[in-house]
């Protein structure tokens, strides 16, 4: 696998303050499916980025749920 393919795999969970759940939210979803990141690494590069490529956008629907709900949360509470 070159390089640019395991930064590619890595891309959609790096940095930020919810990247450690962005990246539980891949696993998650990589799970579901059979595979792990690491196993992404040993499949045709068409595959692994077919799958990476729904597991970011899984990420992004479970983060952007988690946010809405804190934000919710917050208007119930009011100001401090």
């Amino acid at each position: 696998m070159t390089a640019t393919k395991e930064h590619d795999l890595e891309r959609c969970a790096e940095g930020g303050p919810q990247s450690a759940m962005e990246r539980r939210f891949l696993e998650e979803f990589l799970e579901t499916r059979g595979h792990s990141l690491a196993s992404l690494k040993s499949l045709p590069e068409e595959e692994a980025r077919r799958l990476m490529t729904e597991a970011c956008r899984y990420a992004s629907l479970k983060l952007a749920q988690v946010e809405s709900k804190a934000h919710f949360r917050e208007s119930i509470r009011g100001p401090d």
